[in-house]
């Protein structure tokens, strides 16, 4: 028996009348008197989330959620009674894992804080969809700086390279019309570091994430950090280009690291207190480093340097709209007050800033470096 027929027979023969409410009886007798093709695990859970209901009765809907295996708080309630459906085994002592179930096993260790979330993921986990955002991302970055290394014959410091400035990707105030630059800057990068620093925490941190949250969670994450980070530098750093992927990088890091913090005693990764401080060390040097870039004297016909604001913007994306994607891998953030505060509050924002860069440039006078 197919979902839909089973969801269509639990329709017609226990909830006739659509009241949204299923009987304990009716659904055990179900279950005993058809040949239900579930996972063993997953039909104890619906035994424990059936019969957990002190009324006797159990939501149709709760049903249909936890057996498509969509994020939401059924199964935690289903578990938290009592019947640990999941295997108890410490995941760390399993034995005779293939390669990908390691890597599986890792990850939810470093992820997620809570024992039933992490048993529940290595346990569905399917590798479908595969997390290909921030792989694509990646490779793209260095397809793109490679191409324009070989153009300009120069890989270190590219940005000193007066051609750098004319790619229509970097993001300009005075080309702040074309609006696909408030995006197309992340492909661009000031230098081989700032290249391999963002690769290497997105490939770490993001693919990680994305295995565990999803694509469109980590990607809308990512995103949002880019263009808060492209839009904060056209209002606080008004003279200033941008290039990098460190708004986005950024938002991913900052999300993880104050979800480790958040959940400091449920985190189960090791060393977890000398990888906080390495990661802190390393994301401070780097925006130290792009302050100095910054503010240092350009060589002649170079005009002012990248700004460091994407970085700032894209931790505070991180430790906002990012903390609340982290902590919610069980239920849906459509169901969540929080969620629509942040998404109200970024639209605000984008909004806000949409008018600044129409109005504000010519209001205040600002002089904006010619485009190249």
């Amino acid at each position: 028996m197919d979902r839909s027929s089973l969801f269509q027979l639990i329709q017609e023969q226990l909830d006739p009348e659509n009241t949204g409410f299923i009987a304990v009886e009716n659904f055990t007798s179900l279950v005993e008197h058809h040949e239900l093709q579930l996972d063993p695990s997953k039909l104890e859970m619906l035994f424990a989330l059936v019969q957990s209901n002190e009324e006797g009765q159990v939501c149709y809907q709760e049903l249909i959620e936890l057996m498509s295996s969509k994020r939401s708080s059924s199964f935690r309630r289903a578990i938290a009674n009592g019947r640990r459906t999941l295997q108890r085994e410490i995941l760390l002592d399993e034995t005779g894992l293939g390669v990908y179930k390691r890597f599986v096993r890792y990850v939810a260790y470093e992820i997620l804080p809570c024992e039933t979330d992490r048993r529940w993921y290595f346990h569905q986990n399917r590798l479908c969809p595969p997390p290909v955002f921030m792989a694509i991302i990646t490779v793209v970055q260095i397809i793109v700086f490679l191409c324009y290394g070989i153009m300009l014959n120069k890989w270190v410091l590219q940005t000193y390279q007066p051609d750098f400035m004319k790619s229509p990707l970097v993001y300009h105030p005075g080309h702040r019309a074309q609006v696909w630059r408030f995006f197309s800057y992340m492909f661009m990068h000031v230098g081989l570091e700032q290249l391999g620093f963002n690769a290497l925490l997105q490939l770490m941190i993001g693919v990680p994430l994305e295995m565990v949250h999803g694509i469109l969670r980590i990607s809308l994450l990512y995103m949002a950090g880019v263009v808060a980070g492209s839009l904060t530098v056209s209002i606080t750093d008004m003279r200033a280009p941008v290039v990098g992927g460190s708004g986005g990088v950024y938002a991913l890091c900052s999300a993880h690291l104050a979800n480790v913090v958040m959940n400091w005693a449920g985190m189960r990764c090791p060393y977890k207190l000398l990888r906080m401080i390495l990661a802190l060390v390393c994301m401070s040097s780097e925006v130290g480093r792009a302050v100095w870039l910054r503010f240092s004297p350009p060589l002649p016909s170079s005009g002012p340097q990248p700004s460091f604001m994407a970085h700032l913007s894209g931790a505070v994306v991180g430790i906002s709209m990012g903390l609340l994607i982290l902590r919610s891998y069980e239920e849906s953030l459509q169901r969540q007050c929080s969620w629509w505060v942040i998404v109200f509050s970024f639209i605000t924002f984008l909004l806000f800033a949409i008018f600044w860069n129409i109005f504000a440039y010519e209001l205040l006078g600002v002089q904006i470096p010619p485009p190249p």
